[in-house]
């Protein structure tokens, strides 16, 4: 009888740790640095948390400062980690254990300078091709918004005059008013160039070429993970099984961005739209996941949709 009583209470504390460890990670703390497809991610895995009993809060925050936020423990989780367009970040967080790189999130993406068609066919293949039409491009670069990794790279090859690019500036700003910007250039059929990447709508709503030659700093084709806080897939295990599951195509990405782009809808009733129509990906991103309380996340989510 001992022994039963001794079992029974072993049972009941390790339910009640487990209430108090899924209550202790109801909010899950995410990172936004204002790019379309995180945006997208984020609404994908809010949609699942919400359908789990979890909340999901977003903040916009810069690379840098998402970074820092998950080293001090004030975010969660950032579902953007681009490598190796990250590189630097990854090092100075990642390698020595202060952020987590939980799991692979995308394939195949690409995240370089760009030009419009006609720029390509006048003969802009190449970093190396910028600096011959200097005048044309009036000597700027149009990037996404300060202290961004790829704007980071981008200072590295003016300061180094690398391509004899030295004299040239680059134009920091947001994501939204680089691409209004490129779309004011083109509509003129002016030189420009700026940051491109893909999975993104740009890629349907311009005709655009990637410059080759740029590898040294942005690699070639890459990966997105996702990050977390130290010690985060340890306190809340089940959101972090719930991350580690999540895997995304660029088709994917690409549909919930284009319906928010082309039908003005948010980002979240995309990402329902998108799972609601493809409700077969939640038996793989919810293999082995619970609600909050602790019932089958598979069932509680599809009676959200």
């Amino acid at each position: 009888m001992q022994k039963l009583s001794t079992a029974v209470s072993a049972v009941l504390l390790l339910s009640a740790t487990q209430v108090y460890a899924d209550a202790h990670c109801e909010t899950v703390k995410m990172a936004d640095p204002g790019w379309s497809d995180i945006a997208a991610t984020n609404a994908i895995t809010g949609f699942l948390l919400n359908g789990m009993g979890y909340k999901a809060k977003v903040d916009t925050l810069a690379v840098p400062i998402t970074f820092g936020g998950l080293k001090d423990g004030q975010v969660d989780v950032f579902m953007g980690n681009w490598m190796p367009a990250q590189q630097g970040f990854y090092d100075k967080f990642v390698a020595n254990g202060d952020v987590v790189q939980l799991a692979k999130n995308l394939e195949g993406t690409e995240f370089t300078l760009a030009v419009p068609d006609y720029v390509w066919e006048a003969g802009v293949h190449d970093f190396a091709d910028l600096s011959k039409f200097a005048d044309k491009f009036d000597k700027k670069i149009y990037g996404i918004g300060s202290g961004a990794p790829a704007n980071l790279s981008l200072h590295e090859i003016i300061k180094k005059n690398d391509f004899e690019l030295g004299q040239w500036k680059l134009i920091e700003s947001s994501e939204q008013a680089m691409l209004a910007e490129v779309s004011r250039a083109v509509k003129r059929e002016r030189f420009v160039t700026f940051l491109g990447w893909t999975p993104h709508p740009m890629n349907v709503q311009l005709k655009m070429r990637y410059l080759k030659g740029g590898e040294k700093y942005f690699g070639d084709t890459g990966s997105v993970y996702t990050l977390t806080r130290k010690g985060y897939a340890q306190a809340c295990p089940n959101v972090a099984r719930l991350l580690t599951n999540l895997k995304f195509t660029q088709d994917m990405e690409n549909s919930i961005m284009a319906e928010v782009v082309n039908n003005k809808v948010s980002n979240s009733e995309a990402a329902k739209a998108w799972i609601k129509a493809n409700p077969a990906v939640l038996d793989t991103w919810l293999e082995g996941v619970q609600t909050l309380d602790g019932q089958d996340a598979l069932a509680a989510v599809k009676a959200k949709l």
